[in-house]
């Protein structure tokens, strides 16, 4: 069966959770997967709870850097295999999928959203993508709004710059000489440019792949 496949990745707080759900509820018959959801380590954001405690590691379990800050920003630190357990199991049956809210025209086809920090570093991914997409913000705004957010165990004192950012400057690096184009997005734009342009673009996008699929 016909699927696109959308990675939606990019700096922490750049706006990659809510962009997915935008799209989710105005494209047909898309489901979303998100990274966060597979931490090895218990987070809290806001008052929502992610993953069942005993589904966690122990603490003492991630590892540390030389600055003890508990290394979170990790491939590491997440269960990629049960990630991609679940898009195996999306894409056996995308229809019928139990990420998915949206219950229209079976003849639109299939669309998957899979958010996160760290996608497109991941190699098991790397043939999944149809379109892919990276959100940006600069130093000073990632942080100020970094501050506004409640994690579980929260960021201690010099977290930010000792472990988040290098980390991200690091993984950024990393996809820099990858093979597919990687669409870059600025996350300093509105809530409701970033959706308007990224939903234009694969709305033409899925117009021609629906038009391959009929044999136009």
């Amino acid at each position: 069966m016909k699927t696109f496949v959308i990675g939606i990745s990019g700096v922490t707080n750049g706006g990659k959770t809510t962009l997915a759900k935008k799209l989710q509820k105005h494209l047909p018959n898309c489901s979303v997967i998100s990274q966060d959801d597979f931490f090895k380590m218990a987070l809290l954001i806001g008052a929502a709870l992610i993953l069942s405690p005993a589904e966690h590691l122990p603490q003492s379990e991630i590892e540390t850097d030389t600055n003890g800050f508990l290394q979170y920003d990790v491939l590491e630190a997440l269960n990629m295999e049960k990630m991609m357990s679940a898009i195996s199991r999306w894409m056996e049956s995308p229809r019928h999928s139990p990420v998915s809210t949206d219950s229209r025209s079976t003849e639109e086809i299939p669309i998957l959203i899979i958010e996160g920090f760290l996608l497109f570093n991941y190699k098991p991914l790397d043939a999944l993508w149809n379109r892919s997409y990276f959100l940006t913000i600069p130093y000073e705004e990632c942080k100020r709004r970094r501050s506004t957010r409640v994690y579980e165990p929260p960021d201690v004192p010099g977290y930010f710059d000792g472990h988040v950012w290098p980390m991200y400057l690091k993984h950024r690096q990393e996809i820099e000489n990858i093979t597919w184009e990687i669409i870059y997005l600025d996350g300093t734009k509105s809530e409701e440019d970033l959706f308007s342009q990224v939903y234009e673009e694969l709305k033409q996008e899925l117009a021609k792949q629906k038009c391959k699929c009929c044999g136009r």
